[in-house]
């Protein structure tokens, strides 16, 4: 484990009670925007570290019994399969995926929202499912000149056409798959049938990112442009909330653009806005539990770092537009870093260069550089994996964890009777024959005792690595990043 800097058991705590009071502030019932990532936020994690990727899960569960949870899905999203890039699943999938995962943990779900709903036969479809499931759902539609005419926007003919979504908690968590899929939208809508029906409710949102009380051009901030690269999200001054109390928080370009519109919104609606400013709409507390800044601003720096390579294999891959790189490029200028901030980095070209073969780095908690090579047996993940297990465990180098003997059968097998080109063994594979060895073997058990311990060890690796290998290391925690380039000169690259 690195140096920690972020208070996590404060921020559930703190973080809890700053909602309760924001539901009492509006006469007991609040929709809370949720932004960002509920479950496994490892960007959090990683630039804060010692904030655990469930860290806002745990604290919703200090507040589930007055809670409960609205997915928000847009119809047009469905309609063209829109696909999560962490997960590879299509938004409709990852609502299934989403109340499965609040019900396991005893959050209540109580309904599913389209949006942009105009008749698309796909999202027809998955409404029929839902129900069939047990799910209720509702209808939000597309609102023509959205959201510049306000009086068309604040009217039976706007937010009046969509269905009331009927809640029994005094918390309503909105969330959805991903971004653009109209939570806002949809709290401001039931904010308006709310108040039709003389009920007291107020909208806040929790975004984790960017930090509004933390300087403008601090690391986590900047990691934050640099994550959301492709959206061009841009950090800066709040300027409504520098000219209502004098005071210098940070807020992101989007917020404060729509900010004039929403706050007419809420004029219209409740006779008179109840934020001055973007940042007075945020609950987040995260700021306040950062307790050592320089382990912080190291973790944030690294990221951007990682942020960048992964758009130079994005632009390699065909995903990512240069844009995005151009955008990293910038970010890493603001944090007056390099490539050459990341050990890992050197040690991995020069193990290649002295080889003439792929090769990877890796550094672990404490500081050490381990590298591996491609061999006739292994990958230079697979070698490196190994290589990092040795000594986390003080075994000699020369000791073979895994015997020729039992790696060359499962080369066979590859081959000859999986018709696999590739004989060396990926991480997957040597993990699992390592696993087979410490039956017998004193030192392959030594070996797998060590695995936990390279969690938030950097990785880096002189071509674009397989999917398998990217996986085997994002589940065992470690952070990996690769050289743009693949290890052939194919135009066809399997996973």
């Amino acid at each position: 484990m690195g140096k920690l800097g972020f208070d996590n058991e404060k921020y559930l705590s703190m973080q809890s009670a700053h909602i309760r009071d924001r539901i009492d502030r509006f006469g007991g019932k609040l929709y809370l925007e949720f932004g960002g990532k509920l479950f496994d936020d490892y960007h959090a994690s990683r630039v804060l570290p010692g904030f655990e990727p469930d860290s806002k899960l745990k604290m919703l569960l200090q507040l589930k019994e007055e809670a409960e949870v609205v997915i928000v899905i847009n119809a047009f999203d469905i309609e063209k399969n829109k696909i999560r890039g962490d997960l590879g699943i299509t938004y409709d999938a990852d609502v299934l995926r989403l109340i499965d995962a609040f019900r396991e943990v005893g959050l209540f779900v109580g309904s599913v929202v389209l949006t942009c709903f105009n008749g698309q036969s796909a999202a027809v479809a998955f409404q029929n499912k839902l129900e069939s499931l047990g799910v209720k759902v509702y209808r939000h539609y597309i609102i023509e000149s959205y959201p510049s005419d306000i009086d068309l926007v604040v009217s039976e003919e706007g937010y009046g056409k969509n269905e009331y979504i009927e809640t029994s908690k005094r918390l309503v968590i909105i969330t959805a798959p991903g971004p653009g899929s109209g939570k806002m939208a949809v709290c401001l809508s039931q904010i308006y049938h709310e108040h039709k029906m003389g009920i007291k409710a107020g909208y806040a949102k929790f975004e984790t990112f960017p930090i509004w009380n933390i300087p403008l051009k601090h690391p986590v901030n900047l990691a934050y442009e640099a994550a959301t690269a492709d959206l061009n999200d841009v950090n800066m001054i709040d300027p409504f909330h520098l000219e209502a109390y004098g005071e210098t928080t940070v807020n992101y370009n989007r917020d404060v653009e729509i900010f004039p519109v929403l706050s007419a919104m809420f004029e219209q609606i409740l006779g008179e806005s109840p934020y001055k400013s973007p940042t007075d709409m945020g609950v987040n507390m995260a700021g306040n539990c950062i307790f050592d800044d320089e382990a912080v601003r190291k973790a944030a720096n690294d990221e951007i770092i990682r942020r960048y390579y992964n758009a130079l294999c994005g632009v390699r891959k065909g995903l990512v537009e240069e844009s995005v790189v151009s955008k990293c490029k910038l970010v890493m200028k603001q944090a007056n870093i390099t490539i050459d901030s990341r050990p890992v980095v050197a040690a991995a070209l020069e193990k290649a260069k002295a080889t003439n073969e792929p090769a990877a780095a890796m550094e672990l908690p404490d500081g050490t550089i381990i590298t591996g090579r491609t061999t006739n047996l292994l990958g230079a993940s697979s070698a490196l994996l190994l290589n990092a297990l040795k000594t986390l465990g003080g075994i000699d180098d020369s000791i073979h964890l895994i015997s020729p003997e039992i790696i060359e059968p499962i080369q066979h097998l590859k081959i000859d009777n999986l018709g696999n080109h590739n004989p060396r063994l990926h991480t997957d594979e040597v993990l699992i024959a390592l696993s087979v060895c410490a039956l017998t073997s004193p030192y392959a058990k030594c070996a797998m005792e060590q695995l936990s311990k390279l969690k938030d060890a950097d990785l880096h690796s002189s071509v674009i690595l397989s999917q398998v290998d990217t996986n085997v290391f994002k589940k065992l925690g470690i952070h990996v990043t690769c050289e743009p380039l693949y290890q052939t000169k194919k135009l066809y690259h399997a996973n």
